[in-house]
Order: C-alpha cells, then structure tokens, then sequence
C-alpha cells in the first residue's frame, strides 16, 4: 500500500522495491522513471521534485529525462584501448616503462586515433613500412607490442580476429642492429684496468659473471660470499621517472647464485676492503654520492675506458655477451649458460654466445683427439 505523507506517495512493490510518485502542478500523477532499493531513497527523490515545485524551476520528469541526452561514450581508440589493456596488467616498472616509450614514440603517433576495430592488415603494413628502418629492433617490438594488444582486443571480444600480421616473406624477427663483437681476456683486463679503482671490479665481475646491469649495481656486501666465492643475484635495480626501484630479478630463472672465477678472489675481496662499508646492506658499486650508480654514469667511465683498450665499440652490455662466449669457450653447455645468466629459454642464451677467436681450432683440436681414440679401439 501507498504511504500517506504530506507530499507525495511511496509504494513498496511485490519486488521489494519502492516507487514513488505525487500529482504536480498540472494536475496529474507523476511517477519516478527508476523504483528504489530503499524508502529513504525513494523520499528523497520526492524531496527533489518538490524543491524543483517551489522554484518554480518544474517540468514533468518525463519531459526533463527527454531533453538530457545520452553522453556519447567515449570512442573506443587504439590509444585509449592500449592504456586500458595495460593498465590491467601486472608489469614490471621497466616493462611498462618499455611499452609506455614504444607507444608514444612508434605507435600512437600514426595508430593512436584509429578505432580499435577499424585497424586493418592494410592500416597494419603501412604503418610497419613508416617506420625507421634503421632502428630494426625498435621496430619489431613496436610491431611485437602492437600484436599483443590486438591480441587482448580479440580475447576481449572488441575484434573478431587480430589484423597485426604481415606476409610470411615480410621479417619481422630481426636481426641486431649492429654485431656485438666479445672482447678479448686481453681487452677486458685493458678496460677494466682503465676504469677510475672503485669501477675496476664492476666490469671484471659484470663480464666474467655475465651479470645484467641492473644486478650488478644492486650488488651489496650480503650477497657475496667469499668463503664459497659466489655472489647470490636476488634483486635488480632501474630507474624509473626519476626513481631507483628495486625489485624482483627480470625473471624466475634469474634468482640464482653464480660462482666467481677463482682469480678474481683476491681483487674482490680487496675491493670489499677498500670500497665497501661493514654494513650487510652497503652497495658494491654506489655513486660517489651514495645511493644507485645511474647506467650513464657507468656508460661515461666505460665509453673512455673502451676507446684505451682499443674497442670504442664496446658498451657495457656487451660484457654479458662476452661473459656467456667465453662461459661456451670453457666448455659451459646451452643449460650451463642459461644457469649462469639466468635466462629461462635456450633461444635467449643463443642470442648471448659467440664464436670467439681460436674456437674452431680448438673445437677442431677435440674433434681428433675423439677420432684417435676411437681408432685405438
């Protein structure tokens, strides 16, 4: 039953819901266009109305719900659909990082106001036939990128099928932009030697331990221990919009515990000695102000260290590609390396080994001492 009250009727319905409704200035019984979850709900619709009535600002709710418009929804973009889609996902800071960089500089800029199911394979192939042929591996994982957004467009239902796909003989997976060419046990012990005293250890461990950047410069005196002559790698550092965040290795594979060469015992210990507070925490490698060593910084010191030691070409990564080569040189397996580097798929440990200079020769060397024997018998 209606309740009787001085403006107004409220009804609870056989939903359990209420409904409202009071005759108007013109005479006519006018209901509210929603029913409510509770009375108070609905006595405060009737309290609005009667205060549109007394400012004489009425008109019969049905009118007024007529003249407001529907809000166009917000077109459903490439831009605006990869924001939401990353903003769903679980990321690493330097992952998001990456992708927040790819897509302001390589896709928004010619994909970004495209709606979302208005991306065809044609749209797809001249946008990858726009970009900067000569920064192929920003071009792939753009492309890569790219893929997987339209991907969760399709998992999503907003498309049917994924137009991110080019014809077979069009590369995508490409090749480095530049060789990285190891260095030589002789050039490492130049380069490193060349390095300002507190820096010497870093590019002796980074190479020999092929260690990422970002493991070397959270290295701190509790994860190394001399007794064993291993380092623990638990942690990586980057800088992100001004920040240094410290987190989780790159991936599972990457928490490991990796074995120092035996020659370089002394020297670390030494610079323990020399360069590293008592404290468990202290950084092997701080700046001279204390806190992270910034990549660029080290970059700096390197980049002159490298032109003494005869290989301007060389940058900091390529101590870990020169690590995982010379791992392979001392006889290291596919897995081995995979250990010590911490990758979790053979493919990533390829990309890292080289033929070093002499390999063949030394693999050749193997190869009779296995024919001759096996002659013998």
């Amino acid at each position: 039953m209606a309740r009787r009250r001085s403006f107004g009727a409220i009804r609870r319905l056989p939903s359990k819901r209420y409904q409202a409704s009071y005759a108007g200035p013109d005479l006519q019984r006018h209901t509210a266009p929603i029913t409510f979850t509770s009375a108070a709900d609905a006595e405060t619709w009737l309290v609005d109305e009667r205060r549109l009535i007394e400012s004489g600002a009425w008109k019969p709710p049905s009118r007024r719900a007529a003249a407001v418009p529907e809000p166009e929804p917000e077109p459903l973009t490439l831009e605006r659909f990869a924001k939401l889609w990353l903003d769903d996902l679980e990321l690493r800071p330097a992952t998001r990082r990456d992708y927040d960089s790819l897509l302001k500089n390589h896709v928004n800029p010619a994909l970004g106001t495209i709606l979302v199911d208005e991306v065809t394979k044609a749209t797809v192939r001249a946008w990858w036939n726009s970009l900067d042929a000569s920064k192929p591996r920003a071009r792939s994982k753009a492309f890569q990128l790219l893929h997987n957004i339209m991907a969760g467009a399709v998992e999503l239902e907003v498309i049917d099928t994924n137009p991110v796909a080019l014809p077979r003989r069009t590369k995508i997976r490409t090749k480095r932009a530049k060789k990285i060419e190891p260095l030589t046990v002789s050039q490492l012990n130049r380069l490193a030697n060349s390095m300002p005293p507190r820096l010497r250890m870093a590019v002796l461990l980074g190479c020999w331990c092929a260690l990422r950047y970002g493991e070397l410069s959270e290295l701190r005196r509790s994860d190394v221990d001399l007794s064993a002559g291993t380092l623990r790698i638990s942690r990586g550092v980057v800088k992100v919009k001004g920040a240094y965040l410290v987190g989780d290795t790159k991936t599972d594979a990457g928490l490991r515990t990796v074995h120092v060469p035996l020659a370089l015992a002394a020297d670390l210990e030494l610079h323990l000695s020399r360069y590293v507070g008592s404290d468990p925490d202290g950084l092997l490698f701080p700046a001279p102000n204390g806190g992270h060593l910034h990549s660029s910084s080290f970059a700096r010191d390197f980049h002159k260290a490298a032109i003494v030691a005869g290989r301007p070409d060389a940058t900091p990564h390529t101590l870990r590609h020169t690590g995982a080569s010379l791992a392979t040189s001392a006889g290291a397996t596919t897995a081995d390396v995979m250990a010590r580097l911490g990758h979790s798929t053979p493919a990533m440990a390829m990309h890292y080994q080289h033929s070093l200079d002499g390999a063949d020769e030394r693999v050749a060397r193997k190869l009779s001492q296995m024919a001759e024997a096996a002659s013998e018998r």
